[in-house]
């Protein structure tokens, strides 16, 4: 930049630029806000006609290479002073390409209210808004380093009228000054260098000015910022706000030590910021914080009835050139910004972000407008670009019109109230509600004729068949294995009885337990002869018959070894033989006993998990 400035100035020197009108600047007054990373010029200037022709526009210049970093420009009227000072009024302020100037410049014309006569004067103040115009020097620093920026102007006010009287004031933040350009009449106080009064200066004066400066203010720059405004008629405005976030200062080398960050002040980087505020409207709700990653808690809310100040915090402290992006969104009660006019509802609400001191490069504002709006306008006060979308989110049928506003270099000052009108009947208020109506009584129905329909396979096919006769098949099976199991307990009983036999010596009721026994086994034994019949003649028992089949001649082994070891015993209680004898006898049938109930069991447990 500052080769182009100095290229710019050069060729100012040897063009010879013709005097556009009669009027003078009777007194200029500039002042210069370098505190921060944004560049705010103020000028009070004083115009007089003294030339014959009524003029109706002043025409105020600026360097190309400094006005592609103009961001805002405003023109308001400065007439009376104190209680006679009246409300300010704002002077239209368009880019005009005069004839004959030089390339290098750029002129803007002011409107005048009414056009000035031959001696008439008026007062009014120019204020603009740059960004991007400090620049880190030197461009890279390390963690410990403090960080030095360079600002480049011209003492005299770039103007193509005579300049009777003018002064240059310069507010530099509170930090060391490492240079700056000393001219006639500078004067310097603390952190405020003035240059001037200048008097009677010629068209296209200039004098080169340089300030080489601290300046460790955060530099906070959002490359793109999203902003989705979504309208709800329900009660709630949502915003929804998606940041591409840089630091825009000096960038940052070497390696960042995080032990040297929080244990040694001088190394925590004196431009890096690790924090942000954003100042909501007041009332706001449903606030978050978040990225890519999930939930950032290292935020702050506080609030009131004139204010919500959110604290955000990134995930790790911002130096020069690093990068975060992250969402903030939050609710706001609808009747605070929606009002109703002349038969259009319109929103009332601010444009830029609001955050305190970034600057955005890219800003788009989507305003998503409830479903069946039309005939929808926007007015912003200031230069835009704009297009219209559709959404379609939740229970939308034909989609939510957008209307999307785009605007580059945007600074706080843009963070003003604009206003999007659109009609809306409110009847359309009642389609979400009558669709789910509409779907839950669907949804019902549909249950109701389902619970009540055979949504079975045809009774004649031969699946359905297979399918009943194989669930017959599972039932005969259940039956065999009650009955086996059955049978088991009765064989249990017989030990039982044995039992009672060797404590008591009560052979009568032994031999009535038997007996009882047989007649029990006697009654299943018949009702499985049945069941098998079935098993044998059904063709999808095929597989699993031969395993019944075992299941009952192995329990009927076991049952008659059961009872020829229980004769024995009676019979031998009976002949008064001793218990070691006894057990001799019935050794050889106790074994085989075992291991049939052994195999009973493992059958009924194979034929179970079929």
């Amino acid at each position: 930049m500052t080769f182009k400035l100095d290229l710019f100035l050069i060729t100012l020197a040897v063009i010879l630029s013709p005097v556009l009108s009669d009027l003078i600047f009777t007194k200029v007054d500039r002042r210069i806000d370098l505190t921060s990373q944004i560049v705010r010029i103020s000028s009070t200037i004083r115009v007089e006609n003294e030339g014959t022709d009524v003029v109706s526009e002043v025409l105020l210049i600026f360097p190309v290479e400094q006005a592609k970093y103009l961001s805002h420009i405003q023109a308001t009227s400065n007439e009376g002073k104190g209680k006679a000072k009246g409300s300010a009024i704002n002077f239209p302020v368009n880019v005009v390409y005069p004839k004959e100037m030089p390339p290098t410049l750029k002129f803007y014309s002011v409107s005048l209210p009414k056009g000035l006569n031959k001696g008439d004067s008026l007062t009014f103040d120019v204020f603009a808004v740059f960004t991007h115009l400090l620049s880190p020097f030197p461009e890279t620093i390390t963690q410990a380093d403090v960080q030095f920026v360079l600002f480049l102007d011209t003492a005299y006010i770039l103007s193509p009228y005579t300049v009777k009287v003018q002064s240059l004031s310069v507010k530099l933040p509170e930090a060391r000054i490492e240079f700056y350009t000393k001219l006639e009449n500078t004067k310097i106080h603390g952190s405020e260098i003035k240059y001037g009064p200048y008097e009677n200066a010629p068209p296209y004066s200039f004098a080169l000015i340089r300030f080489h400066f601290e300046n460790n203010q955060p530099f906070p720059v959002a490359q793109e910022l999203v902003r989705e405004i979504e309208v709800s008629h329900w009660g709630s405005v949502q915003i929804t706000e998606h940041y591409n976030l840089v630091n825009g200062g000096a960038q940052n080398k070497g390696g960042f030590s995080r032990f040297d960050y929080q244990a040694r002040p001088f190394a925590r980087g004196a431009s890096a910021f690790s924090k942000l505020v954003a100042k909501l409207p007041p009332r706001t709700h449903s606030v978050y914080y978040r990225d890519e990653i999930g939930n950032i808690s290292t935020s702050h809310l506080w609030g009131n009835l004139r204010k919500t100040d959110l604290e955000i915090e990134p995930r790790y402290p911002m130096f020069g050139g690093w990068r975060t992006s992250f969402t903030i969104g939050y609710s706001l009660p609808l009747q605070d910004f929606l009002f109703q006019d002349q038969g259009k509802r319109f929103l009332n609400i601010s444009f830029g972000s609001p955050i305190n001191e970034v600057v955005v490069d890219r800003l788009i504002v989507r305003v998503v407008l409830p479903e069946g709006s039309s005939d929808f306008s926007v007015s912003v006060p200031f230069s835009h670009k704009q297009w219209h979308e559709k959404k379609i989110s939740h229970l939308d049928i034909d989609g939510r019109p957008v209307v999307v506003l785009e605007k580059e270099n945007v600074v706080p000052e843009h963070n003003q109230h604009f206003q999007v009108y659109y009609k809306f009947n409110s009847i359309s208020m009642l389609r979400e509600p009558i669709m789910l109506i509409f779907g839950f009584f669907v949804l019902f129905v549909s249950c109701i004729i389902y619970m009540h329909s055979d949504m079975s396979i045809s009774k004649s096919s031969p699946s359905y068949l297979a399918k009943l006769q194989w669930d017959e098949v599972q039932t005969v099976i259940q039956q065999v294995q009650n009955i086996i199991n059955r049978c088991l307990t009765i064989h249990d009983k017989l030990d039982a009885s044995l039992r009672d036999l060797s404590r008591t010596g009560d052979v009568q009721a032994c031999k009535a337990a038997r007996k009882a026994a047989d007649a029990s086994l006697k009654e299943l034994s018949k009702e499985l002869k049945s069941l098998l019949s079935f098993l044998q003649s059904a063709q999808q028992a095929t597989q699993i018959l031969p395993k019944v089949e075992e299941l009952v001649a192995k329990e009927r082994d076991l049952q008659e070894r059961l009872v020829v070891k229980h004769m024995t015993v009676v019979d031998c209680y009976e002949k008064k033989f001793g218990g070691r004898e006894i057990e001799n006898r019935v050794a050889s049938q106790q074994q085989r006993i075992t291991t049939l109930r052994q195999e009973v069991d493992d059958l009924l447990e194979f034929i179970d998990e079929i």
